[in-house]
């Protein structure tokens, strides 16, 4: 029988898959590999990382029996950890920061960890930083095992182990260069480690976030004043014990525009479903493989699955949300299902039999100042309120009359995959246009509605 032990067996050992569709797209020469270290059973790089620390504290005899597996993370190395717990009989407390996914939250309670979430806003070194709250938290649990992945040997050893050599081995050797994000340095030193041993003319690239340090720290010596970012798991506002930087040739700095964007271009064009730090290492690769001819082999870490992140960035409504979706994927649906919370939730329209009355009054309750008037299922007029009010000053007895007999015409209609330059364009003319959805009046966009998209 061909059969695992356990499910820590399967980690590792992760295949290359090469980038077609987006290299070709790009006009690169140079051949790009992605390392997939979302087919880890914890779905990512981390896995390799989890079980290397808590085999460590076994050995050590730092960790006993029905111990407790505490740590400051970014929520995938507590998934690894969380599974060597599962398997060998141990609990878990990870302390996150609420700038980590909702998915990855729910992951680690459902394989049965404890999480405390704090500000991601808490500077490091204060009692609320997540890292200083994970160290309280150990200090005060008996039996407690808190790696600090951060500075713990066995993070890069891991890779050093076992990440450098499949790669040194599934390139034949011919790697010229690997990108890898610098979160705790793990990844990015223990592997660089083996492959520049190997063959030192290899270039290791990091792929750093704009806000995170490592550029300048790379470049100057200084450690510049971190700023906020939006992708997870990568970067640091302080230097990190892991993070080798004699290592590592060069660092490439990505918005997250770009993360997010080449993520989800993975995902659509090459079927790499992944996270955003994965793209930010693909945006930095591409960057190195544009200088590269044919002989160029570039392999970069697809850190972890886009599962993870199915209410961020791989969500249209939170991309909007951020500013960071481009224009030409907003469409009208899209439009009309993230419309400000004072909106209106369902489309307010009125029938051609009603009473100008009936139709004053229910633009009154609900708080519009103009409604599409609907016969069924198709769009046969509109009323705005200022013109039906001007009418009412000349002639009161309007009041009982019914909306056919005043009513202007319709708004212009349009598809629910309408391009956000064409609903700019009829909203020139019209104060608002409405949306159709298989022949079904189901929406209507304002001019303020996309006024909010631009604030």
């Amino acid at each position: 029988m061909r059969v695992y032990q356990n499910i820590l067996d399967l980690i590792g050992g992760t295949p290359l898959v090469k980038v077609n569709n987006l290299a070709q797209q790009n006009k690169i020469k140079a051949q790009i590999f992605a390392k997939m270290e979302s087919l880890n059973p914890g779905y990512s790089v981390k896995d390799r990382i989890g079980v290397s620390m808590v085999d460590w504290a076994e050995k050590e005899g730092v960790l006993k029996k029905g111990g407790t597996l505490i740590e400051a993370t970014s929520g995938n190395t507590g998934i690894g950890m969380a599974l060597v717990a599962s398997v060998r009989g141990y609990k878990c407390i990870f302390v996150l920061t609420d700038k980590v996914s909702v998915e990855k939250m729910r992951y680690l309670k459902s394989l049965g960890a404890d999480i405390v979430v704090c500000p991601s806003a808490a500077k490091p070194g204060t009692p609320d930083h997540y890292v200083e709250t994970a160290k309280r938290i150990s200090h005060e649990t008996p039996n407690s095992f808190y790696p600090d992945q951060y500075n713990h040997p066995a993070n890069p050893a891991a890779h050093y182990r076992t990440t450098g050599p499949e790669i040194w081995n599934d390139t034949d050797g011919k790697i010229t260069h690997f990108v890898s994000g610098i979160g705790t340095g793990g990844t990015i030193s223990g592997t660089g480690r083996y492959l520049k041993e190997m063959n030192p003319e290899i270039k290791i690239i990091g792929a750093d976030p704009y806000g995170s340090i490592f550029k300048t720290y790379k470049e100057s010596g200084r450690v510049p004043e971190a700023t906020p970012y939006l992708v997870e798991g990568i970067g640091q506002s302080l230097p990190v014990g892991n993070a080798d930087m004699n290592i590592i040739d060069e660092v490439i700095n990505v918005t997250d525009r770009e993360s997010f964007e080449y993520a989800r271009q993975l995902s659509r064009k090459e079927g790499i479903f992944c996270g955003g730090s994965t793209g930010t290492n693909f945006a930095a690769a591409l960057k190195v493989a544009k200088d590269l001819d044919e002989n160029g082999i570039v392999v970069f870490i697809v850190c972890d699955t886009g599962e993870h992140y199915l209410t961020k960035f791989h969500s249209d409504e939170w991309m909007k949300e951020k500013l960071l979706l481009e224009p030409q994927r907003i469409t009208a649906r899209l439009i009309a299902e993230t419309k400000d919370q004072a909106s209106p939730a369902d489309l307010i329209f009125v029938e051609p039999e009603i009473t100008v009355s009936e139709a004053l009054t229910k633009m009154s309750e609900h708080g519009v100042t103009q409604l599409p008037v609907i016969e069924g299922t198709e769009a046969v007029g509109s009323l705005r309120e200022s013109r039906l009010l001007t009418k009412l000053l000349g002639d009161r007895d309007l009041l009982e009359s019914k909306v056919k007999d005043v009513m202007e015409p319709s708004f212009p209609v349009v598809d629910v995959d309408t391009s956000l330059a064409e609903i700019k364009k009829k909203l020139q003319k019209s104060p608002a246009v409405l949306i159709e959805d298989f022949k079904r009046i189901t929406g209507i966009i304002t001019r303020t509605d996309v006024l909010e998209l631009q604030k």
